[in-house]
């Protein structure tokens, strides 16, 4: 048998097939410069044309078509001796671009460099854009990514119901969710198809430092996926995972876990575990319906200097988040008032329709969740455990879940409203919210100085190594490699 391992030695030539750590690590920092993030039809029109150029490598499969009738597509290369199946799903959070370069540059490679993927033994599968009729609303900033004022005035992602990555199946308890969109039927049919031994979504994060969320335990990954953000110069996040309950495998590794425990853990903190327009199981809980493993590695868009800082702060944690919160709650006390006020004059105060613009269908998604956020954090500060002192880690991530709430969802509310020229209200509604908006941005950043946009080819490079990771990960320990 050929050894393939994750964290061996370079195998000398001839000497046998290892794809190792330092290959992984190499592969990473050898993407080319970019300078922005493709367009839908850009990215289409870069699949098709490596398709027409290897018609004999590249196999094409429509998956469905998106609410606006948009074709998606799924593209393969294989190979006669591949004994793995791996899939990645770009665009399943229309906001989160990254994905786009990875999945165009491992395609690339694979296809330029026959030993890459000899070396790795799998048939590769690439959904470029779950969700291309909300990542066009997001196209305003994708030409000049590293203007966060652009980026956050024209964010745009969609309510949790409309959201590819949250809208399979899923029966627990008192929940249950079954309405899945054109789109999510799309991405089920890219996993049925392909029935990967291992699946990434292709998620971003915003601001901050790297991190994963890994299916199963996955150790001997451990330590190249903590080497990896140093190889192109980004912190590691030190500080919490995105929610509370998920559990620490290594600085900056955490369980993916399932939606069962979250429910579980917000009904402990004696909160609604599936209130009203919650959502349902994630791309990832899906597959592992098929045996598959998967990760997300969130990379950030602009690194916090102090990411990886884990000593202490002068502030107690528990008074951290009641502050946060007192400022969630100011927050999306206003733009709740706002909103109302734009339905008492539109005379549509009750459920909104399907057909409302998907601006304002996020809007009223979203806006109640800074309210939501506040009474969760005032939960965790009765915790005993919060009463310490917060790493200075935390406290950047405190500031940074504040400064991301308001901004994105303030600024697609602004958006939204807006765009209804043809209401005469909203307008007055707009320009009283702009100056908030404006004086939310500037506290953004007086409070985030230290933030610094990373290079694309560092974000794409990152994301890369991880993908890498995993299949040689997944080979080492499914393919019959030892």
């Amino acid at each position: 048998m050929h050894t393939r391992e994750v964290g061996a030695d370079p195998a000398a030539p001839g000497s046998g097939e290892i794809f190792n750590s330092t290959e992984v690590l190499r592969r990473a920092t050898e993407l080319p410069e970019l300078h922005h993030y493709p367009t839908v039809d850009e990215l289409n029109d870069a699949f098709a044309a490596l398709a027409h150029a290897h018609p004999d490598r590249v196999g094409v499969s429509e998956l469905g078509r998106s609410r606006d009738g948009e074709s998606i597509l799924l593209y393969s290369i294989t190979g006669a001796d591949d004994v793995l199946s791996g899939l990645l799903a770009g665009g399943v959070h229309p906001n989160e671009p990254i994905g786009s370069w990875t999945m165009l540059h491992l395609a690339q490679e694979l296809l330029s460099d026959p030993e890459l993927h000899r070396s790795l033994s799998t048939s590769w599968h690439f959904l470029p854009c779950a969700d291309p009729d909300s990542m066009r609303l997001n196209e305003g900033w994708f030409h000049d990514p590293h203007d966060r004022t652009r980026y956050f005035e024209n964010f745009y992602r969609p309510a949790g119901r409309e959201q590819v990555e949250w809208t399979f199946p899923f029966r627990y308890k008192n929940a249950h969710f079954d309405a899945m969109l054109p789109e999510t039927r799309a991405l089920q049919r890219a996993i049925d198809l392909s029935r990967p031994d291992f699946y990434m979504p292709l998620h971003n994060a915003e601001a901050g430092g790297a991190y994963y969320y890994l299916s199963d335990a996955m150790e001997p990954l451990h330590d190249l996926l903590s080497a990896l953000p140093a190889a192109v110069g980004i912190p590691l996040h030190r500080g919490e995972p995105e929610a509370a309950h998920f559990k620490v495998l290594s600085p900056g590794i955490f369980a993916m876990g399932t939606l069962e425990e979250a429910y579980d853990w917000v009904e402990a903190l004696g909160l609604d575990p599936f209130p009203e327009g919650s959502t349902g199981e994630s791309s990832t809980g899906y597959a592992r319906g098929h045996g598959t493993i998967s990760m997300v590695a969130e990379m950030p868009l602009w690194k916090h200097l102090l990411a990886d800082d884990i000593g202490p702060s002068s502030e107690n944690y528990a008074s951290a988040l009641h502050e946060q919160a007192a400022a969630l709650s100011e927050s999306g006390a206003l733009l709740m008032s706002l909103l109302h006020r734009f339905d008492e004059h539109s005379g549509n105060p009750d459920a909104p329709a399907f057909t409302e613009p998907p601006l304002l269908r996020a809007s009223r998604a979203f806006l109640p969740l800074l309210d939501q956020a506040a009474q969760s954090q005032r939960a965790r500060a009765a915790d005993p455990v919060t009463h310490r002192l917060a790493s200075v880690a935390e406290l950047h991530g405190l500031q940074g879940i504040l400064h991301m709430l308001r901004l994105r969802f303030g600024g697609m509310f602004l958006r939204a409203l807006r765009e209804q020229t043809s209401h005469g209200h909203a307008e007055t509604l707009a320009q009283e919210l702009a100056p908030v908006y404006e004086q939310w941005l500037a506290e953004s950043f007086d409070a985030e100085q230290d933030l610094e946009p990373i290079p694309i080819k560092d974000v794409a490079g990152l994301q890369y190594g991880a993908v890498l990771a995993l299949a040689a990960y997944t080979l080492r320990t499914r393919g019959g490699f030892s």
